[in-house]
Order: C-alpha cells, then sequence, then structure tokens
C-alpha cells in the first residue's frame, strides 16, 4: 500500500488530471502519447475527417450516379 502523502506514480497523475479536466482516461493516454510524440504541436486542434475511407464507393460510379457525397458543395 503506497502512503497517501507520496508522490503519485506517473499513472497516478494522470488519473488525477482524468479527474480534474473530466475526460475519459483513454482520452487522456491519447493526449499523452501525442504529447510525447509531438511535444506542444501534438497537442493543437486536429481535423476529425476521417484518414482512410475503405468502403467508399469509387469516384466512377460517383459519377454515373451523377450524386457525390456532399451534394454538390
Amino acid at each position: 500500500m503506497v502512503h497517501r502523502n507520496a508522490p503519485p506514480t506517473p499513472t497516478g497523475r494522470l488519473r488525477q488530471a482524468t479527474e480534474r479536466f473530466q475526460v475519459a482516461h483513454t482520452t487522456a493516454e491519447r493526449w499523452a502519447e501525442r504529447y510525447r510524440t509531438h511535444g506542444r504541436a501534438g497537442m493543437g486542434d486536429r481535423s476529425s475527417i476521417p484518414r482512410h475511407q475503405p468502403g467508399r464507393t469509387p469516384d466512377h460510379i460517383e459519377q454515373q450516379v451523377g450524386v457525390g457525397y456532399g451534394g454538390g458543395r
């Protein structure tokens, strides 16, 4: 058992941060890994657009149908 005044471990600090900022532990882990990998630059806003769409309809079929994703934007 760890003494209650002992400094928290890295996992304990992360759990304290998740409680303080009310985010899921998995989200905090993702942010921490991003920070370790990219530093402050990795903490910026990121696009929510999917990076890959393996089931997307091919462009030539979209053109045959006449309606693409986005409704003519």
